[in-house]
This record gives structure tokens, sequence and C-alpha cells, in this order.
């Protein structure tokens, strides 16, 4: 028999799932990936089928432990995209799609919530800000617009929780994805009767709350035939994407921030207990009990660039187009993009945000628009890291992971807004990584979480280009303002409900 010296790390993606194996050294030995779509049926609403996740799930665990050889395969562990909801009936079947973190359906109920005495003692005692993106939220709207559906509903989980079911015949939720939701304590680490009762919910609807190195006790016998792994496997509960990146990065250090660019996009630093910042800037989520992350997520980041390819030029690949972009002076000859196009959230989670192109003129070509994207979602995170420097948190190093960064637009334009220099991993598997390494932690098959860090290896440092920084820290406050400035037109046009088609 060989060892068992891998962890299958399974990070259910917005828009993929990825299964990736490492040894406990860290070496990645297998990797697998599938998407799926980010259904919107109507406008504000962005939900998927969970049954496409699962069968994900389910068909890159079978094909990345063949590869590697069954009996080599520790166990499984999970990262999950943060802030999900579906509706489970009696007989926890599903009674909803997956609602995602991009849905913003419930953006008046949140703008509500949020200006209302005890808005902001809600996000400090929850971590989490109110916004569309919380199930807390999501919750309130389908009470008030839905009752039906809310009173049918015996369960409410995310979709981490309702795939480890079907993995497990467990029902639970980690303290990492709880801490995402609105809804429970972060220091209690117990459900939040207050935002319980927002909710119209009790205790008994919501997964029982675990620790995110809970090892579950072993596969059913569907998830068995389904994956060729034996039922004795343990699966670990595991955490949200967001602080396992940062793990997975290696940023669990104070000072060391992790910047993730997927979908969409995030930075966080970790620090050591519940932090949460009085002005309500950054959001404070869990990784482990003694390892928290501060910071704040943005909803458009590749996929500001991706909607811009399909959009005027198709056919042309994206690196090509970032190719014509680099050769755009910085500043994309005074042309700001708001990549807002799911509406936004960090730093200042006000739903109903839209994007725009301001400033564009007949001189400006494709090169400048696809340039303006990549900026606008680099000056978007250099708000967010500003609110995270406002809020007390030194930060002197950051790590960037996702597929954008292997293309040197994207680190350059990065670092330059930021003013900080970017380390760049060997791989993009930052969240995937994250979930490997937490399970070889609740396994033993490693020390501490910080032992974890060393495993991770940096290909290349950059540090900021000084003229392009002293650009970016011109444009950043206009860029910043710009929000607010719109803010007025986007309701007008959000209340008119003109028809797409």
């Amino acid at each position: 028999m060989a060892a068992q010296d891998v962890v299958i790390g399974v990070d259910m993606g917005t828009t993929a799932t990825k299964v990736v194996a490492y040894r406990r050294d860290g070496e990645l030995i297998a990797r697998w990936q599938r998407g799926y779509p980010l259904d919107e049926p109507q406008p504000g609403h962005a939900v998927q089928d969970p049954r496409l996740i699962l069968a994900a799930v389910l068909t890159g665990v079978a094909a990345v432990s063949a590869e590697i050889g069954h009996d080599r395969v520790a166990g499984l562990s999970f990262s999950t995209a943060m802030h999900s909801l579906m509706g489970l009936d009696a007989e926890l079947r599903p009674i909803t799609p997956v609602i995602t973190w991009a849905d913003t359906r419930a953006t008046a109920q949140a703008a509500r919530i949020r200006a209302a005495e005890g808005g902001l003692a809600l996000h400090r005692r929850t971590g989490t800000p109110v916004h569309p993106m919380s199930p807390l939220t999501k919750l309130v709207w389908i009470r008030e617009q839905d009752p039906d559906l809310h009173a049918r509903a015996a369960h409410w989980v995310g979709i981490k929780d309702w795939v480890q079911l079907h993995l497990t015949g467990t029902l639970v939720t980690d303290h990492s994805v709880a801490s995402a939701s609105g809804l429970m304590d972060i220091h209690r680490l117990a459900w939040d009767p207050e935002a319980l009762a927002l909710a119209g919910i009790d205790e008994a609807q919501l997964p029982e709350l675990v620790s995110t190195t809970t090892v579950l006790p072993g596969l059913t016998i569907e998830a068995t035939a389904a994956t060729g792994l034996a039922a004795t496997t343990p699966v670990i509960v595991g955490a949200g994407d967001g602080p396992l990146a940062n793990l997975g990065v290696g940023a669990v250090r104070p000072g060391v921030a992790a910047c993730s660019i997927g979908t969409s996009g995030a930075l966080r630093v970790a620090v050591e207990r519940p932090a949460v910042d009085p002005a309500g800037g950054v959001f404070c989520y869990a990784l482990t009990e003694d390892r928290w992350v501060v910071g704040g997520a943005i909803n458009n980041g590749g996929v500001a660039l991706e909607w811009l390819r399909g959009e005027i030029a198709a056919d042309t690949p994206t690196a090509t187009l970032l190719d014509e972009a680099a050769t755009v002076p910085v500043g994309a000859g005074g042309l700001l993009m708001l990549p807002h196009l799911l509406g936004e959230r960090a730093p200042r989670w006000a739903g109903g945000a839209r994007g725009a192109y301001v400033g564009l003129t007949r001189a400006h070509h494709r090169g400048h628009l696809v340039r303006a994207a990549v900026e606008g979602v680099a000056m978007q995170l250099a708000l967010v890291l500003g609110a995270m420097r406002g809020a007390g948190f030194d930060i002197h190093e950051i790590r960037a992971t996702g597929g954008v960064m292997q293309h040197p637009l994207w680190p350059a334009t990065l670092a330059a807004a930021f003013g900080t220099p970017l380390a760049l991993l060997d791989d993009g598997e930052g969240s995937g990584f994250g979930a490997a390494l937490l399970g070889m932690k609740a396994l033993g098959l490693i020390d501490s979480l910080d032992a974890a860090a060393e495993l991770v290896e940096i290909r290349a440092r950059l540090d900021p280009d000084p003229a392009s920084a002293q650009t970016y820290a011109v444009l950043i406050p206009l860029f910043g303002g710009l929000a607010d400035t719109l803010a007025p037109a986007n309701r007008a046009l959000r209340d008119l409900k003109l028809p797409l088609a």
C-alpha cells in the first residue's frame, strides 16, 4: 500500500470548480477544472444550478484521485465561494437555486438595514458588511418578496454545506463560511439572535456550526461509488475561498496581505483575533478560531475584461487584448472605467452601483478600453487597501494570485496602484492550495498554519514603477469619487426598470 501522503483540495468557485492534489511538502501533483454558468434570469439575480456544482466536484475528485492513485489520498478538504444561499425542504432537497454573492436583488433591503439604527453595530458584531451579497439580506428579501418560499424552506444552507451533505450525509457549516453570512456573531462563534430575527428564521433552520478543521466521518455509499475513494476517506469541512487564499499564498502573518483576482477580487490581511473596522469599511472572516482575515472584496475582477472581450472582440484572445493595452500609456489617455458590472462591494458596501466609462472620446481605441478596465479593477482594490490602512492595519507586502497574473500588465498595474511591492506565486491555486494545507493541518500532516506558509514559493517580486504609482495616486481619488457622483443617476435608471430586450 502506498503512503497516504496527498490531500485533495476542492475549490468550488463562482464559475468553475478546481480540484487539486498536493503532497505534504507542498508539491502540486494533479489539477482538474470544470466550468459552469452563472445565470442571470432577470436583472439583479445571479444564480446557479447546485447539481452542476455537485457533478463537477464528484467528477473532479474521481479524476484526480484516479490520476494519483486512490490509496494515496489522505483526505479531501474544501474551499468555497462565500455568501451563497440555498433553501432546502424538510427532506433536504433544494427548493431554490444557489443564490450567489453576485446576486443584487436585496439592494433595497440592504440599504434600509444599513441605514437603520443598529446597522453598523450588526456589521461589527457579525464581521459581514450589510450588503446585497450577504445571506442575511437575501433572506430578508425572500421574506418580503416571496413569503411562500420563505415559509416552505425547512433549512437554509450554503453550497458547500449541501455538497458535503451529499458526500458525507452530514449537514454542517464552518465558522469561516458562517462569518461571511451576516448571521453569526464572530465574537461568540454563535448564530446572532438579532440577525436571525431580521431574516425571519431560527437556529433550527441553519446547519450546526463547526470548526474549519472538523473532520467528517467518511463518504456515503453514493459518494464512494462516484469518486472511487474508500468510504473511510476523511472529509475536512474547510473554509471560505477568501481566507483560504491567504493561507494558499502564505499571507498568514501580520503585515502581509493577499490579493486574489478571479471572477471577482479581494484584498485581505491576517490577524490573530476578530478585528472590526469602526467605520465599517472592511470585513472580518474566520480562517480558524485563532486566525482571521480582514479586508474587502470587489464584485468585478477578471469578469470585467471578459465581458469587454465578449462584446467588442469575441474572436480575439484575451492575451492579445492585454498586449494592445500594454502599449497604451498609464492612465489610458484620461479614460476611467468603473468596472461595476455586477454591482460593487468594498469599501463603500453600497448596493446599486453600475459600470461606466468616463472621459471617453473618439481618440480612444480598443487598447484604451481594455487598459481602463484593468486599471479600474486595480484602482477599486487600491480603495480597499486605503480602507484597510485607514482602519489601522499595517501592510508592507502584498502577495498576488489568480489566473490574470499570467499577463504582466495585471501585476504591474496592481503594484503601481497599490504603491506597494507585489509578490507573485508559482501557481494560481491559492484557495485550492489553502484548502489542501488546512486539510493537512487537520489530519496532522503539518504542524501549523505558519509552517504551511513556509511551503509557499514566490516566483517573482515586483516593485511599483514610481512614475506609474504617481499617476495612480492622482487618479484613485477621482476614481473613488465617481461612484458617489453617479449614484443618483444609477438609482434613477434602476427605478425605471427598462427592459434589456
